[in-house]
């Protein structure tokens, strides 16, 4: 396998494409599946600056896992050997394995395997291997699995409005969170431009929906808003620019932006949102789209400012729940 093909993204005609997930296998808490739900078992592996990896730790803290379930966060720039385990602010070796890089647990796992190394990774410590490496799994299992260990009134995927909730994250996924992929990797003009009018086609959408609502579903946060807000954080950082997506920023946007910054704002959250790491992460691993691989210094945003959202409280429980 060319070693470059760790960090370049696929392309099919010009168009971005995302490798499926290769480990699908689930933690039970029933004893259905050969992984048991048992605390201090299972070790995840994430990068801060990837948005898929920070909403699974991000579901993480707000399920109350942390002693549950263990978590090691690697260097933000990656290299033709993928994503590599070392010592630095926010980011440190491996404790569970001593893997020096994550292709080794891929490559325990599955010898044969020849895919992209990504994040997140769930490792389960007894069968020396990976369970999973999907997110949208992952926040799901965990939320499911490890129920008992979770926070009076916290619950990412409430029984109603099930079938809204699933409808709008895939909404939210394939036109925004993979959106600014399609639009920043396009290698074509057209495959650009059609990318980029789609995105902020969704984005519009999103403000109007905000507008009456504090949250996606009214005056409750579900999983949903944290995989929204994983791609808002990082628009006006690295997306805006790096990935030509400036038709707008979020800032630009009222009710998005006040969102944002209430999410933000939530207790756990922002230690979890590490700048340094995003920024870095995509202008130096990035080279075909950066090669001089200089980091900017801005925008400096001010995401702990009063934003005015609960005053949709009222408003949005008694629409959603009448």
């Amino acid at each position: 396998m060319n070693p470059r093909a760790q960090f370049e993204a696929e392309q099919v005609d010009g168009e971005f494409q995302r490798q499926e997930d290769a480990f699908r296998e689930w933690i039970s808490a029933d004893g259905a599946t050969g992984y048991p739900a048992v605390p201090g078992r299972y070790h995840l592996y994430v990068s801060l600056a990837c948005p898929w990896a920070t909403r699974v730790a991000m579901v993480r803290r707000l399920l109350g896992l942390e002693s549950v379930i263990g978590m090691t966060v690697v260097d933000p720039v990656r290299d033709e050997r993928g994503w590599a385990f070392r010592d630095g602010p926010g980011y440190s070796r491996d404790p569970v394995n001593g893997f020096a890089f994550l292709a080794e647990a891929y490559q325990a796992t599955a010898p044969a395997f020849r895919g992209r190394y990504t994040v997140p990774v769930l490792w389960d410590a007894v069968t020396h291997r990976i369970v999973n490496n999907s997110e949208d799994d992952l926040c799901r299992m965990l939320h499911d699995a490890f129920r008992e260990h979770r926070p009076a009134g916290v619950d990412l995927f409430p029984e109603e409005p099930r079938a809204e909730q699933d409808a709008l994250s895939a909404f939210v996924y394939e036109r925004v969170n993979n959106g600014v992929y399609r639009a920043g990797f396009a290698t074509q003009q057209a495959v650009y431009e059609r990318a980029c009018r789609s995105l902020f086609a969704a984005l519009d959408e999103l403000e109007a929906r905000l507008a009456t609502r504090r949250y996606l579903f009214g005056d409750r946060i579900v999983e949903t808003d944290w995989r929204l807000f994983n791609t808002l954080v990082r628009f006006d950082v690295v997306y805006h620019g790096h990935f030509k997506c400036n038709l707008r920023r979020i800032v630009d946007y009222p009710n998005l932006q006040g969102y944002l910054q209430d999410l933000y704002q939530q207790p756990g959250i922002a230690e979890l949102v590490n700048f340094d790491h995003i920024k870095r992460h995509y202008y130096v691993t990035h080279t075909e789209i950066n090669p001089t691989q200089i980091v900017p210094l801005g925008p400096v945003l001010d995401l702990a400012a009063p934003h005015g959202r609960e005053m949709l409280k009222a408003q949005s429980t008694h629409r959603d729940h009448r």
